[in-house]
């Protein structure tokens, strides 16, 4: 297998069988260092590198991590020959007066790296970076306007001059308006938009419709937009916390009603009686309508990118909150999206954050997941699968309708944290898989009874609560052999990757953040046996999907 022009083993890249997405991480962390944070850039692997044929999907960090990675890269170009059609000459009349010629030329082209194959116009690194921003880039997919997430683009637009067109800038309503007010306002930064007061030009805005416009589209395509050359996208809200200014706590709940650092809702272990009745569902309600009259839900977003060759789809989450902890729980609706498009096999991947090791407490979260918190996001999405599932445990005409004996949650069983895992337990228990040496994918760490676990009663992942009242269970088994001959319905993610954006760094000794993050969500993984795989990012490599 190929990637970046190398071994998969020597380039740190996923690929796909048959990929439909490169997925190039320009910045695959969530900060303090202001040269690794959150910046994407997404293709249809159906085109070639031509102009408005790259898409950027946020740009904390943007043109410097293009021309470092065209500076590690750019010695191993290579001359290839290129064949030019010249047009046949016309008279005024319309006359041809001469035929089409045909002639080679060798054309310097990348060989190695995540722009392998594209012919480079320039002989330096950062012209041809240039040239990848002005040209091949058109527009800007932004999930939420904190700067993390911006202020590379915001810089980079002083070298949009003298360039032919506008960029732009794609969004909800909420982060265009941020963008116009505290950014491109002529205080913090110039107006080079195109609206306000002493605007510019340089760019321009797009504003999204949250759920997709269904004006836009038809089939399975309805409802999205094309943003640039072969991909299209359709975009929700999601919640990322609350705005430090209105309180000290970032969720649903106040840190002086934590237990241990942890919130009430997994303060216990629910019984089956909670999970069927929906008692937990009506709590997180009460809980939600204490404190919404004084604060606000912070607005983020979840974009699903269409693939208009082959019709597949990607999911790229900005930062976003557990539902669990939400002042405005949006995320089961993005779930709710995806599990169709993953029964249906459109689904190749999901990019989401995991900020913080599962040593993080709940009142500490400032919007963001941890890896027991992904987890429980998933297992929604995977509740919502099963829910699809016909009878033979394979996507198809459904069952009779039935749903999660919690209401919406899936496992059933809440998240029982024994002791957040030490740094030496990270480092006993896996090696790296993020080094640049080496493919980005998860290794195996032993078990260990320290680490923080979700644990389900009997070894279950869940109770089916069919409409007449009845109930059957579904079976969660630990040992590898037998997890192989689950269906679908006890694996229902089974084959998804989980790509794991925006971890933040603590800037300490010891084993790297995301070594623990990714053994902590393997962890989870053999415990309730999803079937996802997991994959840390990694700043300069490619994903493909």
């Amino acid at each position: 297998m190929k990637a970046d022009g190398r071994s998969s083993a020597d380039a740190g890249t996923v690929q796909s069988a048959s990929p439909s997405f490169q997925i190039i991480i320009l910045g695959a962390g969530g900060g303090p260092n202001e040269d690794n944070v959150t910046g994407l850039l997404v293709r249809s692997t159906a085109r070639q590198w031509t102009r408005d044929s790259v898409l950027a999907v946020d740009a904390g960090v943007h043109l410097a991590a293009i021309i470092k990675i065209f500076e590690e890269h750019l010695p191993q170009a290579s001359l290839r020959k290129t064949t030019i059609t010249s047009a046949a000459a016309t008279s005024v009349n319309g006359d041809n007066l001469s035929t089409p010629t045909e002639s080679t030329r060798p054309k310097l082209c990348m060989a190695t790296g995540p722009f392998a194959n594209l012919e480079l116009p320039h002989e330096t690194a950062k012209a041809n970076a240039t040239y990848v921003f002005r040209s091949l880039i058109s527009t800007y997919l932004i999930t939420h306007p904190h700067l993390d997430h911006v202020a590379g683009f915001a810089i980079n637009t002083a070298a949009l001059q003298q360039t032919l067109r506008r960029k732009r800038v794609a969004a909800l309503p909420s982060t265009i308006k941020a963008i116009k007010e505290h950014i491109f306002n002529g205080v913090i930064w110039p107006n080079l938009s195109d609206e306000g007061d002493g605007a510019v030009g340089f760019v321009s805005y797009d504003r999204l419709v949250d759920g997709g416009n269904v004006a836009l589209g038809d089939g399975e395509g309805r409802g999205y937009i094309e943003v640039c050359d072969g991909l299209a996208v359709k975009g929700w809200s999601v919640s990322h916390g609350e705005c430090m200014k209105h309180s000290h706590h970032q969720g649903s709940y106040s840190s002086e009603s934590t237990e241990a650092g942890y919130s009430p809702y997994y303060s216990r272990r629910l019984s089956r009686k909670d999970l069927s009745s929906g008692s937990m569902d009506s709590a997180r309600t009460q809980s939600f309508s204490q404190v919404s009259s004084e604060k606000k839900a912070y607005d983020s977003a979840a974009y699903f990118l269409r693939d208009e060759h082959t019709g597949k789809e990607v999911l790229i989450f900005g930062d976003v909150e557990p539902d669990s902890v939400s002042l405005n729980p949006r995320t089961a609706r993005v779930w709710q999206d995806a599990a169709a498009k993953l029964s249906a096999g459109l689904l190749t991947g999901v990019l989401i954050e995991c900020s913080y090791d599962d040593s993080q407490p709940d009142g500490m979260l400032f919007g963001h997941l941890t890896p027991r918190h992904l987890v429980i996001e998933l297992g929604v999405l995977a509740g919502k699968v099963k829910a699809l599932a016909g009878p033979d445990g394979r996507p198809g005409s459904p069952r009779k309708r039935k749903r999660p004996s919690n209401g919406h949650k899936f496992p059933s069983d809440e998240l029982q944290p024994r002791r957040p895992p030490s740094r030496h337990h990270a480092r006993r228990r896996t090696r790296s898989s993020v080094s640049p040496s080496t493919p980005l994918r998860p290794e195996s760490p032993r078990q260990s009874s320290s680490e923080m676990v979700l644990t389900n009663e009997d070894a279950e992942l869940g109770s089916i609560v069919e409409e007449d009242g009845s109930s059957h269970k579904t079976s969660n088994s630990r040992h590898e052999g037998s997890a192989s001959k689950q269906s679908t319905t006890t694996r229902p993610l089974e084959g998804l990757k989980v790509i794991i954006i925006h971890v933040k760094d603590p800037l300490r000794d010891g084993p790297s953040i995301e070594e623990m993050i990714l053994a902590q969500l393997q962890e989870h993984e053999r415990e309730l046996q999803l079937g996802c795989t997991f994959i840390v990012s990694q700043s300069g490599t490619s994903i493909w999907l």
